[in-house]
Formats: C-alpha cells, sequence, structure tokens
C-alpha cells in the first residue's frame, strides 16, 4: 500500500486518490444532469402549464407556475454545484449534499404533477448524496 507521511509522522493512504476523484466526478455529472431535468420541467411548467395536472385537494399544486420557478431555481442550483465539484472546489462537496437533499424533497412535493419523474430523480439525487457522502468520509482532515 502507498502511504505518504502527514503532518508529525502520520502515515495517508493515498493509494485510493484515484478511487475518490472518480467518485468526486461521478457525482458532478449526475449534478449537471438532474440541473438539466430541473431545467426541463421548469420549462415545460412555464411555456405549457396546462401539461401539468393535478387533482384537486393537493396543498402543495396550487400553482404550476410557481414550481416551474421552483425547479428552474434547483435546477440552476444542481447544476452550478456540480459545476464546481468537477472544478474541485472544497466547498461542493458539502453544499451539494444540501442543495441535492432539497432537489429531493422538491421532486417529493412534485410526485402528484409527474410520479415517476419525481420518482426517478428522487433516486438519482440519492445516488449523489451517497457518492458524496462516501467521498467526504474517507478524506482526511485538513489542517491548514
Amino acid at each position: 500500500m502507498a502511504h505518504a507521511e502527514h503532518g508529525a509522522g502520520t502515515p495517508v493512504d493515498r493509494s485510493n486518490v484515484g478511487v475518490a476523484s472518480g467518485v468526486e466526478m461521478f457525482a458532478g455529472v449526475l449534478m449537471l444532469v438532474i440541473g438539466l431535468f430541473h431545467i426541463v420541467v421548469a420549462l415545460t411548467a412555464l411555456l405549457g402549464s396546462s401539461f401539468y395536472v393535478v387533482a384537486g385537494g393537493y396543498f402543495f399544486g396550487a400553482n404550476v407556475t410557481a414550481w416551474g420557478w421552483v425547479h428552474l431555481a434547483l435546477g440552476l442550483l444542481v447544476g452550478a454545484t456540480g459545476a464546481a465539484l468537477l472544478s474541485r472546489r472544497h466547498w461542493a462537496r458539502v453544499t451539494g449534499i444540501a442543495i441535492v437533499a432539497v432537489s429531493a424533497l422538491g421532486n417529493f412535493l412534485f410526485i402528484p404533477f409527474q410520479p415517476l419523474w419525481s420518482v426517478l430523480i428522487i433516486a438519482v439525487d440519492v445516488v449523489v448524496i451517497w457518492a458524496l457522502a462516501t467521498q467526504l468520509r474517507g478524506l482526511p482532515i485538513a489542517r491548514e
């Protein structure tokens, strides 16, 4: 196993650095895709709001146009954070987990409009959260 000295003689395992980078890249690319999906849903809601139909009585379904703006904001945030993750910005790991969790919540609330689509995006969101959390867990503590 390849070890390097870190700090005061503490060995750090460098053999999995490539794997961690791959997982981070995987999460970043998925975040770009999720962002694009949100933007497609947003444009569909904003430009053709009659596409989405919900039975009466759903609390969060009052205004399809509002959902379009929510999905547009989520798409831009998730996509931008995914791009930052691909650019190896350290803040993007934790921020990515939080934003993708909000994406999953937004899609959960959007289930009455598009059930299959929403569940699919929630599943991809969970995969991204897992990838980023796994990445964070394996990193040594930075001391600067």
